[in-house]
């Protein structure tokens, strides 16, 4: 027994021992208390490139882009006016008018969006609105993605046209269909 204890005890080696699965003693890792790794100039986090700065932000050249870039359909007017119904009405209400459920009950008002003030801003400045917020409006850029914010914007814009249409605004093939 005293035999097998010794022969355990031999001369220490420089060598390195014999490693069979060498990736896991040397691998790239993070050690605490060390200089952090800067990530390289000009990187961008996976799923955050903006390829279209007008398109992400409703700002081209340091100015609200004046029109919405999404063509204007009957499905782009139903993603609207859904994201509308699940995100806004709860304070403008569906009619946009402001006296959503959430307004009625706390000590702000929401805006109107058929006040003129409103209905003046650009395109880009109702979606910058929409994205960052503006005073007691919280900015929703984190819960509804870019395309479904400018299918508000586009919604907004036709709830703003059933308070100021005129007959000249209906199609001359649909008049004969009004009262």
């Amino acid at each position: 027994m005293a035999l097998l204890a010794l022969a355990g005890c031999g001369p220490t080696s420089r060598r390195p021992p014999i490693e069979i699965f060498s990736d896991m003693r040397r691998q790239p890792k993070f050690r605490a208390q060390t200089l952090p790794l800067r990530p390289v100039p000009g990187a961008v986090a996976q799923g955050q490139l903006k390829e279209d700065e007008a398109f992400a932000t409703g700002i081209s050249g340091g100015m609200y882009i004046g029109k919405n870039p999404l063509a204007i359909s009957r499905e782009t007017l139903l993603r609207g006016q859904e994201r509308f119904n699940i995100y806004c009405a709860p304070c403008h209400d569906q009619t946009g008018s402001g006296h959503g459920i959430v307004g009625l009950r706390s000590a702000w008002l929401p805006g109107n969006v058929h006040d003129p003030r409103v209905k003046n801003m650009t395109d880009g400045e109702l979606f910058s609105v929409i994205t960052n917020g503006r005073r007691t409006m919280p900015a929703y850029r984190f819960q509804v993605p870019a395309g479904d914010r400018w299918a508000i914007v586009t919604y907004v814009r036709a709830l703003q046209r059933t308070t100021s249409a005129t007959i000249d605004d209906v199609p001359s093939e649909l008049k004969g269909d009004l009262r």
